[in-house]
């Protein structure tokens, strides 16, 4: 399996294709519930980000979007929320559209997920999608076509983001974005509340190629367990604080 190299939580793209292919998406087991995984080839799939239409009106929902791309003779086959908003849907941080900057790069750190640093920023150009660490992108100004800030970074390089815990209660339906080394991108969202420790650590560990044994929430008696087709057991613990991943030596 194609290893990851960097994750970023919760921004937003879209697919509106070329041509006609489908975008490849599977279904993956996570305690107990579904995670979709959707694979993007950038070389043939039109990438973009769409926050507001000509008229300067947000789209604000999957449906809207897909009706004006149809218009324009286009298909929208694949999307996924995400990105940090204002309560008027203005962009947190940087945001690019059609190559036209919206929002600056904001490097300041805060005590907000946003600001939870290293964060990162999706950059869409020709052929290929990067995520880049926010600081790292202020000092290379790279010229991308669409782009969206969003944090924290989930992984970088295969490691965890250092301040995500392992006994965070901090649970939500999570997405995030991912490269591959070739410019292809991968998108992850979840259907059952997880931290974000669980979900960077259970992603490093898939993506890296290492077999997950057993991936646990709670310490101590399984109260209840699930074993897919890849050998991976998932189970829910007596004690409910934080939990572990044990891969394979």
């Amino acid at each position: 399996m194609t290893r990851i190299a960097r994750w970023l939580a919760a921004a937003l793209l879209a697919v509106a294709p070329m041509a006609a292919p489908a975008v490849t998406c599977t279904e993956d087991r996570f305690e107990g519930h579904g995670f979709t995984v959707c694979t993007v080839d950038a070389t043939t799939q039109a990438l973009a980000t769409f926050l507001y239409d000509d008229t300067g009106a947000r789209y604000g929902d999957f449906d809207r979007l897909s009706d004006a791309l149809e218009a324009e003779g286009r298909a929208l086959i694949f999307a996924m929320n995400g990105g940090m908003y204002h309560r008027d849907g203005a962009p947190v941080g940087h945001y690019v559209e059609k190559g036209q900057t919206l929002r600056r790069v904001i490097t300041a750190p805060s005590g907000q997920n946003f600001g939870m640093l290293p964060n990162g920023i999706l950059c869409i150009r020709d052929n290929r999608a990067d995520v880049i660490e926010t600081l790292a992108f202020a000092a290379r100004s790279p010229d991308c076509r669409f782009a969206t800030q969003s944090g924290p970074m989930l992984v970088i390089d295969g490691e965890l983001h250092p301040r995500f815990l392992p006994d965070s209660t901090s649970r939500f339906t999570r997405n995030g974005v991912g490269v591959r080394p070739d410019g292809g991108l991968v998108a992850v969202i979840s259907d059952a509340p997880v931290t974000f420790h669980e979900f960077g650590h259970y992603l490093v560990a898939r993506w890296s190629g290492v077999q997950v044994v057993k991936f646990s929430v709670g310490f101590g008696r399984s109260l209840w367990s699930y074993t897919d087709q890849r050998g991976t057991e998932f189970a829910v613990a007596a004690i409910p604080f934080g939990g572990f991943v044990r891969m394979l030596d």
